[in-house]
């Protein structure tokens, strides 16, 4: 189950790359501090895989930059990715949000327990549903 949620994260930060060579595009940053940006976001999908644990920080260090050098794309960020990678990250959460992460990783935990599947995806919107409650 690691391994899925390590492939959830890989995707969702080339997702997010994306979005920032998009906004490089748009010529709406400066150009080579955000190649080096760039660069620096790299190392870390490439880092990831093979050191998870010591990947944290700069995972922290990179994302919090994002939404602060890039503010125009803040709201752009997966939320996944700032619970992942934590510790500064959370700044930008509201408690609400941490409440609903920290129950799905309970439910994680007792799913990995029991030896039985868990579709992280289909548990958030099952929490978030009961969360807000159904809306119309």
């Amino acid at each position: 189950m690691a391994d899925a949620n390590l492939d959830r994260t890989l995707n969702l930060l080339a997702h997010l790359r994306g979005i920032l060579v998009a906004l490089g595009e748009a010529e709406q940053v400066p150009e080579e501090s955000h190649a080096l940006f760039l660069e620096r976001y790299d190392e870390l999908m490439l880092l990831l895989p093979v050191e998870p644990i010591e990947s944290q920080y700069l995972g922290q260090d990179l994302l919090c930059q994002v939404i602060q050098r890039y503010p125009q794309i803040a709201h752009l960020v997966p939320r996944d990715l700032l619970w992942y990678f934590g510790g500064d990250c959370l700044h930008f959460m509201p408690d609400e949000e941490i409440d609903l992460y920290t129950a799905l990783e309970e439910r994680r935990f007792e799913a990995e327990e029991n030896e039985e599947p868990f579709d992280w995806d289909q548990e958030k919107q099952l929490l978030a549903m009961g969360q807000d409650g159904p809306r119309h």
